[in-house]
């Protein structure tokens, strides 16, 4: 580097560019272990991902439309993996339990056991993430929540059943700085380093209320 070229401001592409980057080459990664893991079972990633959102929603009545919901891709995508995965043994048909009229989707026995597999795919990526200090991590975790918020309300991604979504969450609603938020559904304080991403308790709040938590969530309202 050239004296005249030593002005990392000027030189360097924009942050968000090279954290975008980076996050892309985690897609890969992510990619890549998941056909990898997918083919010595016979199926595919989003045979996988349909496995994985029947074991995340075990004692619901799921449908074929909230499977493509779930995972953002087609009716028609959603019907033909469903459809391989029926044929396979590893997911059963049966009447909704609220609607008789409708067909509700779970998983068989050998099915639970195909999504347990199928949920060690990402483990790769433990190893990476335990070299971040417990600081770090809570930090990174509260970072994707933002990020992930923020492509569901554009409708970019499908919301998933995150705290910060969900209408019993109320954001820094105590003075203690290590959980200040609370969970109205069991009544608790808790931190930035519960956060989840997938509740099964979780319940949709109104856009409005969606917005306003974010809000409060920032720091940035009462």
């Amino acid at each position: 580097m050239s004296p005249a070229t030593n002005n990392f401001d000027e030189i360097s592409t924009p942050l968000a560019d090279r954290v975008t980057t980076a996050l892309a080459k985690i897609g890969l990664a992510l990619k890549s272990q998941a056909w990898q893991g997918a083919s010595p079972r016979g199926l595919t990633p989003t045979q996988g991902q349909v496995l994985s959102l029947l074991e995340r929603r075990t004692g619901e009545s799921v449908r074929l439309a909230d499977i493509a919901a779930g995972l953002g891709v087609t009716p028609p995508t959603a019907s033909d993996a469903v459809r391989v995965l029926v044929e396979k043994g590893l997911v059963a048909r049966a009447r909704a339990k609220d609607d008789a009229r409708a067909i509700s989707l779970k998983l068989t026995a050998e099915g639970r056991r195909e999504a347990r597999g199928v949920a060690s795919w990402p483990d790769f990526l433990l190893t990476a993430v335990e070299t971040l200090s417990n600081e770090e991590q809570e930090t990174f975790l509260v970072a994707v929540i933002k990020m992930i918020r923020t492509l569901q309300e554009r409708g970019q991604i499908p919301i998933s059943k995150m705290c910060v979504t969900c209408r019993y969450f109320r954001p820094n609603e105590h003075k203690d700085a290590k959980n200040p938020h609370h969970c109205a559904f069991v009544d608790a304080p808790f931190g930035p380093r519960h956060l989840r991403l997938e509740c099964s308790e979780h319940e949709l709040a109104s856009a409005e209320d969606r917005e306003t938590t974010w809000i409060r969530f920032l720091g940035r309202g009462p």
